[in-house]
């Protein structure tokens, strides 16, 4: 038998070694391994360590992104525990510079790329639909006054209702609703560009996708996912129908062309409009709420992998809907965004009544078992722990509003809200009524660094 005594133990490893074993392992077997002994711990506490771990969970966007918008040297372990344990967000209204602001709008599009705020089209008062392109460097300093400035005008046309995605370094458009009522299904794409005298401009150029091309719809979803990839759900068709198709956009290299594919699964989500569908890292991306085809509003979760042979919907099912407030209730022309952590944080909305909503949930895709683990079952279901977190909100909260648009900088902890439809009152002599916003709100999730 072989002497095992003269083979090297862990303890003898270089603490660089240590570091890269304990970058491969789980959260719970790192503070396992820390109680070992005074050493262990010691490895086991490195800020080498947790910003490693910080990179490996959440991207290197994100960590970079939160680098450059800290001033100080950040404690890594102590950023990891809070965003995982987030539970309170702050919230700021930012007023424009040179008082050059968008008109208030809803069902728009907002992005953050290449360290901008870009903002096209969407509904206004008085029933137009608007064709102008904005755009406001925020760079590092996401706390300063937003200096929005109008680049395009009528390019692509007006439309509300459309999907705007950041694939790469570009921006992807497609569909919409236009001042007749007509739907869309043409697909664009823009760049950022900086002139010679730093002036920032997105011009558009209609995508050449090909033949095959998805109905044309408003009141879709869309996300991005990989590099060249884009996904789109539902919306509502032509003749007002609802629609229940999931499409792939797959970008050229050079993304001067794409081609349009669609993937039939089946089960596959119920038809529906003014829902998200948002990516969660790898090949996964989360649809939320929503109108169905009777008009109810929904609250039902599906996950879309993309990663095996086949896609696949499987239907999320809450274990813990038998305890009050720990779902978020139905909604429709809600927001979803990914933020710092890999968590989804969910926005405000609509109920069936037309009620507007002004509350933040997050949702921890951590939470959800792996699909491939699960037992087939012939509805493809899984059931999960729970999953979403309500969360506390300091400083000026928005007001309830719905069809607002919202977005994340590089490092997801900062989150950008504008516009939406809102409650207020129309005249002196008349009641509440409806109206549109043209406030930019922006979100910090509350670490005390």
């Amino acid at each position: 038998m072989a002497d095992m005594s003269n083979r090297p133990s862990m303890a003898h490893l270089a603490h660089d070694h240590i570091v890269s074993i304990l970058q491969l392992l789980p959260i719970d077997s790192i503070i396992s391994f820390s109680m070992t002994c005074r050493r262990f711990k010691s490895i086991a506490s490195s800020d080498m360590l947790w910003e490693g771990i910080c990179r490996r969970d959440w991207g290197n966007i994100s960590v970079d992104g939160l680098l450059a918008s800290s001033d100080k040297k950040l404690p890594w372990k102590k950023v990891y525990q809070q965003v995982s344990q987030l539970g309170c967000v702050s919230c700021i209204r930012l007023h424009g510079k040179d008082g050059i602001l968008p008109k208030p709008r809803a069902s728009h599009s907002l992005n953050f790329i290449s360290d901008c705020l870009v903002l096209f089209g969407g509904g206004c008062e008085g029933g137009r639909h608007l064709d102008d392109t904005w755009v406001a460097y925020a760079g590092n300093e996401i706390t300063r006054v937003p200096r929005w400035r109008q680049t395009n005008l009528g390019t692509p046309s007006g439309r509300f209702g459309q999907t705007c995605i950041v694939v790469g370094d570009a921006l992807v458009l497609f569909g919409g609703i236009n001042d007749n009522g007509i739907r869309q299904n043409d697909t664009w794409v823009g760049h950022i560009m900086h002139d010679e005298k730093l002036e920032i401009k997105l011009p558009w150029r209609l995508l050449d996708v090909g033949p095959n091309i998805p109905p044309p719809r408003g009141a879709h979803a869309g996300c991005c996912v990989g590099g060249k990839r884009m996904v789109i759900h539902g919306g509502i068709g032509l003749d007002g129908l609802r629609l229940s198709d999931t499409w792939l956009l797959e970008l050229s290299d050079s993304a001067r062309s794409a081609r349009w594919h669609e993937i039939v699964i089946h089960p596959s989500p119920p038809a529906r409009s003014g829902h998200t569908l948002t990516w969660i890292g790898g090949p996964l991306m989360i649809l939320f709420g929503g109108r169905g085809t009777g008009y109810e509003v929904l609250n039902d979760l599906w996950l879309l992998d993309m990663g095996g042979e086949y896609p696949e919907w499987v239907e999320l099912h809450h274990n813990s809907l038998n305890v009050p407030d720990s779902v978020p209730l139905p909604r429709v022309g809600h927001s979803a965004t990914l933020i710092l952590g890999g968590r989804l944080l969910i926005y405000g909305g609509e109920d069936s009544y037309r009620h507007r909503k002004d509350d933040f949930w997050v949702l921890d895709p951590s939470a959800i078992p792996a699909v491939r683990m699960r037992p087939q079952a012939p509805n493809s279901m899984i059931s999960s722990g729970n999953m979403w977190k309500r969360l506390k909100v300091s400083g000026r909260r928005p007001n309830c509003r719905s069809f607002h648009r919202a977005c994340a900088d590089r490092s997801g902890r900062f989150i950008f809200i504008f516009g939406g439809m809102v409650d207020g009152v129309m005249q002196p002599t008349e009641s509440a009524g409806l109206r549109f916003d043209g406030e930019l709100y922006l979100l910090e999730l509350v670490l005390q660094l």
